[in-house]
């Protein structure tokens, strides 16, 4: 068998394997790279993992209640070991799907460290430390999806047990009684959410004035106030200073002379791309200063024929970034004129309780970029079908650009908070990046009861027009 391919993709995670399928879907003769396992971050220790492990917090709150529905039961316990048995049946299940649907589109797997050894005309990697053996492999393209691991902070050494990053958390156990999450963006808050409803007693220290930046105010107040009331201590603008063990507990130290003591520290200040292994500094693919891969907006590098992916590059660190990059990047090999990725309005969906998803600018945001701004706000309180489940908490927002005769015209931005928001967005984000006015997206008929009657009605209001509002 040759080992000369079309294009080697070195990493084998969602940038990597979206990659591989859409290029081998168009005919290319594609190898796929992984040190790992298929899948990546967001499969084995990122995405699947975390919300499975939130799902389980929802299932405990709803037994919790569900003597408001007329179904008594005992007070629930979890056995936090068979929470991480079914976790991994599904993670098990997922990497077998992944590798039949390579294997199906004819992708070459290489098990193991690929390093790049020429970028030239013809580009090579040299592959080892895996059940691959010792491989060389050439290629004209080469896609680098290499991907991420976690930020730590000076001082604060990752154990395994008193503390973590996101990789063990989702590997422990059992559940600490008290836990100091460092970092109150998207996955610190995740942890805070699915922790406390499990029983631990949280504290969050985020060095940003609110929790989980990036997000309208408005909704991130609402996800702020609904940890408060379930027991999270929220501390923002604070920086974490040192620790040091107390009586056999961590005694976190931060802001101006204050303190915690918990038996776990969590360290979720986000992930560092990891281009380490790759030795692309001797082949003259650059990395700049933070370790990214400079790419410019359709994924190329600098080099011709080689293209970067992923968490390996200074784009949002999601899963569906990478896939949607993967598929530029083919493209691009492909000689086509892929249209780029439009980072402003990618989907964003945050799986804590309540529940977080947007697209497009916030308020502030769209302000900042010169709109002339008008939104509509409506809460879940009011929703015949949050009503039913029980879950009222939350609200949608509409940011509309204001025309010219003081009306409502082109939708910018969606937030939403609530119950299963994130299932809800798809019409938000096609409207934005359908350029859609209100005006056109108020004349759809939204289903009967349901949540996303919700965001109907946002925007029906913003024609003057609203029905309930």
């Amino acid at each position: 068998m040759s080992n000369h391919f079309d294009v080697v993709v070195v990493g084998g995670g969602p940038a990597g394997y979206a990659s591989a399928l859409y290029g081998a879907a168009a005919g290319l003769n594609i190898a796929l790279v992984e040190k790992s396992k298929l899948g990546g971050t967001c499969l084995h220790v990122g995405c699947i993992p975390a919300k499975e492990l939130l799902e389980t917090a929802a299932v405990y709150r709803t037994v919790q209640h569900a003597s408001a529905f007329g179904v008594n039961t005992a007070e629930p316990t979890v056995d936090f070991g068979v929470t991480q048995v079914r976790k991994q049946g599904v993670i098990d299940n997922l990497t077998k799907g992944l590798a039949g649907l390579l294997k199906h589109r004819k992708v070459t797997v290489f098990d193991g460290v690929g390093v790049v050894t020429s970028a030239g005309d013809v580009k090579g990697v040299s592959i080892s430390g895996g059940e691959s053996g010792d491989v060389a492999v050439t290629a004209d393209n080469l896609i680098i999806a290499a991907g991420s691991v976690p930020r730590t902070i000076p001082g604060f050494d990752v154990d395994g047990t008193s503390i973590v990053t996101s990789d063990e958390l989702l590997a422990v156990q059992e559940l600490p009684k008290r836990a100091a999450v460092i970092g109150g963006g998207a996955i610190g808050i995740e942890f805070a959410s699915m922790m406390a409803d499990l029983g631990t007693e949280v504290t969050v220290l985020e060095a940003m004035p609110k929790i989980i930046p990036g997000v309208d105010p408005d909704a991130a107040r609402i996800v702020e106030r609904s940890l408060k009331k379930r027991g999270v201590n929220i501390r923002t603008g604070v920086m974490v200073s040192g620790h040091e063990t107390v009586d056999g507990a961590k005694r976190v130290s931060f802001g101006d002379g204050e303190s915690v003591d918990v038996d776990m520290i969590v360290l979720s200040i986000g992930r560092r791309p990891f281009a380490d292994l790759l030795g692309l500094d001797a082949v003259g693919v650059p990395v700049d200063e933070r370790g990214f891969v400079p790419v410019d907006e359709a994924c190329r590098t600098s080099v011709p024929g080689v293209w970067a992916v992923g968490d390996v590059i200074a784009t949002a660190q999601l899963a569906h970034i990478g896939f949607a990059e993967g598929m530029v990047a083919i493209r691009g090999v492909l000689g086509e004129d892929p249209q780029p990725v439009d980072y402003l309005n990618v989907p964003w969906c945050i799986y804590c309780h309540p529940e977080v998803a947007f697209a497009g600018h916030t308020e502030e945001s769209a302000k900042e970029a010169g709109f002339d701004v008008v939104t509509s706000t409506h809460k879940f309180a009011g929703n015949g079908r949050a009503m039913i489940v029980g879950e009222t908490e939350g609200l949608v927002k509409v940011i509309a650009e204001k025309t010219p005769d003081g009306r409502a015209g082109r939708m910018l931005g969606v937030h939403m908070v609530g119950p299963w928001v994130t299932e809800q967005l798809g019409q938000g984000y096609m409207a934005i990046n359908w350029e859609a006015t209100v005006d056109e997206v108020a004349a759809f008929i939204q289903p009967h009861p349901t949540m996303s009657e919700l965001y109907g009605e946002t925007v029906m209001a913003l024609t003057g027009r609203a029905l309930h509002g």
